[in-house]
């Protein structure tokens, strides 16, 4: 059985697969972690943001990250999908999904894993305003 799920792709990600790849009889707790493109950084309006990996790597830090996460949390299964390429305002270029038997565990396991992936996968985001644009790190 797998337990994880990795996915980049320039496709737009769909909520409903992550949920059900994750469900299970056994787990009284799913925990969705969305990321959405806004509308603004830094008092500056947003126009769209474009999204960038260097994909081979990238899985492979994703997997390390759903492996770390079964590994520190009594979780059952994770998944981790990120999309490439150009978003604007509301869509979404992230989304992290964790069961388990009891809530806390998917939070935790969760919050693990955002936080991870913006500090270690190499996914980069280029930022578009009415007067420029600009590459960010992937640190807010």
């Amino acid at each position: 059985m797998e337990r994880t799920s990795i996915k980049i792709t320039s496709d737009t990600l769909n909520l409903q697969d992550c949920t059900n790849f994750v469900d299970d009889a056994s787990c009284g707790g799913v925990v969705l972690f969305v990321g959405t493109v806004r509308n603004s950084t830094k008092n500056k309006t947003v126009n769209l943001l474009e999204f960038s990996a260097y994909e081979p790597m990238a899985v492979k830090e994703l997997q390390k990250i759903a492996d770390k996460a079964l590994t520190l949390f009594p979780i059952y299964k994770i998944a981790i999908h990120h999309a490439v390429g150009k978003l604007k305002i509301g869509e979404v270029p992230v989304i992290i999904a964790v069961s388990s038997a009891h809530r806390k565990a998917a939070f935790e396991a969760c919050e693990f894993a955002i936080d991870t992936l913006k500090e270690t996968v190499p996914i980069w985001k280029k930022e578009y305003f009415d007067d420029g644009e600009i590459w960010v790190n992937s640190h807010p």
